[in-house]
């Protein structure tokens, strides 16, 4: 937490807060309620996320309205391999983040404290138009955790919502309850990035809890409509035995049932673990296999040339429904109504009419310029 930095233009009323009592003889604080960390501010401190600061005994979110950059990706790249295949999704991001992993593969933007990267200006309703304009059919708040900008990203989901645009959260998941009720009534699919499942491993290298996050994934999948899919990026040495894989993967299909998609992806040495190799490839095919063997559906591997790593099988009669390289598409054979085209198994998922997929293009856009 940091005191007395200059609050940008950009401010905008903050919610989930409350004042705290007053202590004789020490100045008034506040405590934001939006994620675990609690973080208890005087007057021109930021939370630890450093986007969410108290200014004159009230919450503002110095973020609203400015992102580090929107691009049009295919909607893979969340990633999300069961919501809407093939199609484009206009990203974007803010700056900051509630949790600190020291491997973070977007640490240039979520450990930033220059507002000066916000490069990009717009509001909700101007968010929603460039979707449509850019003929993407869905809006995906990423790059940094949206929940430290809940408030922009609520409004940019409900004005998504009115222009029959879709939202894609893709989050750590470390949020409190009742914002996280708010949050995810209006995101029609999330991908979460459990990080591991060892509370050692969150406290020691993210600065935050496993329980909180496993909450929150309980709640998404048997609360909401939103979609969900999971990410667990495997570090080497850290989080890649096969214990752990195997606790993560019954734990999945125990508590959330075993169509819920998961994704094991490659980690590269980056921000303070640069010191580690590369994740290799067998690595994430064997914790696929001790997945599948746990009983999920349908279980991926990501950042690595892995054709069979990336396609999604029928879990009845194993047919490749839809074959990928990465984020390409090579062969796509399930029809609107989500059933498999062979033995008519209805695969878990928001599927529809297959047209010319997107491919594997980055295509970056400015929506306003300073």
């Amino acid at each position: 937490m940091e005191r007395n930095v200059k609050t940008p233009e950009s401010s905008h009323p903050a919610r989930w807060w409350h004042a705290l009592p007053i202590e004789e003889g020490k100045p008034a604080r506040i405590q934001c309620d939006l994620c675990p960390r609690d973080c208890k501010l005087h007057d021109g401190q930021r939370g630890a996320c450093f986007v969410r600061q108290n200014i004159g005994e009230r919450m503002v979110l110095t973020t609203y309205g400015r992102s580090s950059g929107f691009c049009i990706d295919p909607i893979e790249k969340k990633p999300l391999n069961h919501f809407h295949p093939g199609s484009s999704i206009l990203s974007f991001g803010t700056a900051g983040c509630n949790l600190a992993c020291k491997f973070c593969q977007n640490w240039d933007i979520s450990k930033s404290k220059d507002m000066d990267r916000l490069m990009d200006a717009a509001s909700p309703e101007g968010i929603a138009g460039a979707a449509a304009a850019y003929g993407a059919q869905s809006v995906a708040f990423t790059y940094n955790d949206p929940v430290i900008f809940a408030e922009y990203a609520i409004d940019t989901a409900m004005a998504c919502r009115k222009g029959g645009i879709k939202t894609v959260a893709v989050t750590a998941g470390y949020i409190h309850p009742q914002p996280a009720r708010e949050f995810y009534a209006v995101m029609d699919a999330a991908n979460v990035d459990l990080k591991a499942f060892t509370d050692d491993f969150y406290v020691k290298l993210c600065g935050g809890r496993l329980q909180p996050v496993l909450d929150v994934l309980t709640y998404i999948h048997h609360e909401t409509n939103c979609w969900l899919e999971i990410t667990t990026l495997l570090i080497p040495g850290r989080n890649d035995s096969s214990a752990e894989i195997k606790a993560l993967a019954e734990w999945v299909a125990h508590e959330l049932g075993a169509d819920v998609p998961v994704h094991f992806t490659a980690f590269h040495p980056d921000w303070k673990m640069d010191d580690l190799p590369n994740t290799p490839a067998s690595t994430l095919a064997h914790a696929r296999r001790i997945a599948m063997d746990a009983g999920l559906h349908y279980v991926y591997t990501g950042n690595v040339h892995d054709t069979e790593g990336g396609t999604t099988f029928c879990p009845t009669c194993h047919a490749a429904l839809i074959e990928r390289d990465w984020y390409t598409i090579r062969h796509y054979d399930l029809p609107g109504d989500g059933r498999c085209p062979h033995c008519r198994t209805l695969i878990a998922g928001r599927f529809g009419k297959f047209g010319r997929p997107f491919g594997a293009q980055r295509i970056p856009v400015r929506l306003a310029r300073r």
